[in-house]
């Protein structure tokens, strides 16, 4: 439903972030402050329980928001080796054709040009714009059919032949598998569940008995700046192929550049 988020720049992304907490948190504790308190009767003496509540929701809410970061990382990282696996593996194909007869070597090379030239410029803008591309698919099942006619002629060309569909299907594999992380991202509910315990926290920290309402504002802000910071990071990086931090299309095309291009 908010899938538009993840295509905000992340200079505008993370002072909004810090500002949508922090005018939360200012708001919020003058609104406790002046009408809640007041009718509570909060003390000094209060302010212990206070202390270990909020201590113990900050405990809480900081492991479970370090675990979900450490899994966004992941994933990102799994991304970016999937995609320099298949790069790497689009390489040793195209040699591996290079060594064919004519005009099935012209026929193969000019296919998996296509591919690499078709996944720079029409696959990774619809990557970037969490749509999983289709194109591909053709023009691997033409270098597929160029392999499938191709018979080999003496012993070093059955074995070159052999190398080359494992190669090929090691492509296959690796382009699923990128696929597959196009649409990776954290479920709605978890992110409902680090909105949800940002505000918790923030709003937990209103009650403390603090005199100085400066003191106590500056101190809820930093912590609102803090948690924005964290979830700043998840946001940029939730989704491999989206945003400004989205993985990079260079590792397709150095090889394209140094290995394919006439």
């Amino acid at each position: 439903m908010f899938d538009w988020v993840f295509d905000i720049p992340l200079w505008i992304a993370g002072p909004l972030l810090v500002l949508l907490l922090g005018g939360y948190a200012l708001l919020g504790l003058l609104t406790v402050r002046n009408r809640v308190l007041p009718k509570m009767h909060v003390t000094h003496q209060d302010s212990h329980f206070i202390g270990t509540l909020v201590h113990s929701v900050m405990v809480f809410y900081g492991l479970v928001l370090a675990l979900i970061a450490v899994n966004v990382f992941e994933t990102y990282s799994e991304a970016s080796k999937t995609v320099s696996a298949e790069a790497t593996e689009l390489a040793m194909l195209y040699r591996d054709v290079s060594s064919y007869p004519d005009p099935t070597r012209s026929v193969l090379q000019a296919g998996l040009r296509d591919y690499v030239e078709d996944l720079m410029h029409v696959a990774w803008p619809l990557q970037r714009a969490g749509k999983i591309p289709v194109g591909g698919l053709q023009r691997m099942d033409r270098v597929q059919a160029a392999l499938a006619a191709f018979e080999p002629v003496g012993e070093a060309q059955k074995i070159l032949h052999a190398e080359t569909w494992r190669a090929y299907n090691r492509v296959v594999e690796a382009r699923r598998a990128r696929l597959d992380e196009v649409k990776t991202g954290l479920p709605g509910v978890m992110w409902l569940v680090v909105i949800l315990g940002a505000a918790i926290s923030l709003f937990s920290a209103f009650f403390f008995h603090v005199p100085d309402v400066k003191l106590h504002a500056t101190l809820v802000l930093l912590l609102a700046t803090f948690i924005a910071s964290v979830i700043f990071v998840m946001l940029a990086m939730d989704h491999p192929f989206r945003g400004d931090l989205g993985i990079p299309v260079e590792s397709y095309e150095l090889i394209y550049n140094q290995l394919m291009k006439r």
